[in-house]
């Protein structure tokens, strides 16, 4: 999985110099957060952005920042991070605004498997690798003419829900398509959505072992608050809303904790342990956090919408612990438990097998 050019970079690190670095934006508080409550070093990539927020959460302050004023300018930051030790923890605002091309190419030790990427961001294989696994997802329509019930039409990458809209027919589907974006369409599962966050460890075989070594953590669970189909049925109906010029809108403007029936559990974990086993034939698989998006029906089933291979948003709420996590170990937020695979990376020799 890791280049030769990562590995023979990461021989020359040590616990005592490696920097968790990520790029200010998304989750980047509970990283550093955690980072520093494993006592690591942490810089943060600041790009034309006020970082004086900062200050108000000291605990979460990384020890220094790195400004650029383009995203396309990280690339020329691999001298400086490769100075410091640098492991960079991808997130969701990462991989996204850096873009996922000069991202897999960036020459700077990356916590995780960099060929996720070619999986995640592409719809389709996304779908082959889900479904492949024995995950039940929503049925996918190829052909928008032949939409006969209400359907789910999403733009590929990480977009925090942007761009997404509802339709009931083609003729709502020419209404709110951007036909220069790569896009899927899903049948609309009727259901409550949560959003399951894993991490995957292949140095430990402790707790929830899998198949083939390595073990499974479920982190935390959150659903999100997403404007403006959360406010928008407050004011009449859907269809009168589109004639005023009101359309229904994904973007995800908050996350809360859920606690599921403990019934759901087993199949949960199965799901997670599923997702890992195949990623491991496919791209030689999925380490460190990843959130199943799901949909939880009236019947109990579970069906899966998406996967977001790396730490997601909705963890932030988690930075003290979450309901599962105290189950694990106090205070154990996705950010902390990253730190504490890169330490046990070093400390077992196995660096490498973890960083891409």
């Amino acid at each position: 999985m890791v280049s030769p050019k990562i590995k023979k970079i990461v021989e020359g690190y040590s616990l005592t110099d490696v920097t968790v670095a990520t790029l200010c934006s998304h989750s980047s508080l509970q990283i550093f957060h955690g980072a520093k409550k494993e006592g690591l070093k942490t810089l943060g990539i600041a790009v034309d952005r006020d970082t004086k927020f900062y200050d108000a959460f000291p605990l979460a302050k990384p020890d220094e920042f790195l400004r650029v004023k383009s995203y396309e300018e990280i690339k020329d930051l691999e001298d400086e991070l490769l100075s410091r030790n640098a492991i960079i923890v991808p997130h969701g605002s990462f991989v996204e605004y850096m873009g996922a091309d000069n991202f897999s190419r960036f020459d700077v030790p990356s916590f995780g498997n960099r060929e996720v990427l070619n999986w995640e961001s592409d719809r389709a294989t996304q779908r082959k690798w889900l479904t492949s696994a024995g995950i039940p997802m929503p049925e996918e329509i190829s052909d928008a003419r032949k939409i006969d019930r209400p359907v789910l039409v999403k733009y590929s990458g990480a977009k925090g829900g942007r761009g997404a809209f509802i339709a009931k027919d083609y003729m709502e589907f020419k209404m709110g398509i951007d036909y220069s974006k790569q896009f899927t369409i899903q049948e609309y599962i009727l259901g409550t959505r949560y959003y399951f966050h894993y991490f995957h460890s292949p140095l430990r075989n402790d707790g929830y072992r899998i198949k083939g070594g390595g073990s499974l953590e479920m982190l935390s669970i959150d659903r999100r608050d997403e404007a403006n189909i959360d406010e928008l049925y407050k004011l009449g109906s859907v269809e009168e809303l589109k004639r005023l010029g009101f359309f229904p809108t994904f973007v995800v403007t908050g996350n809360y904790s859920v606690v599921v029936r403990e019934s759901l559990l087993p199949k949960v974990f199965e799901m997670g342990e599923a997702t890992i086993v195949k990623s491991r034939e496919l791209f030689g698989g999925l380490i460190g956090p990843f959130a199943l998006e799901t949909i939880v029906t009236d019947k109990l089933e579970i069906k899966v919408f998406e996967i977001s291979s790396r730490i997601v948003a909705g963890t932030n709420p988690f930075v003290g612990g979450s309901p599962y996590s105290e189950m694990i170990a106090p205070g154990l937020s996705t950010g902390r438990r990253i730190a504490q695979e890169i330490k046990l990376g070093f400390e077992t020799g196995r660096l490498e097998e973890i960083v891409s």
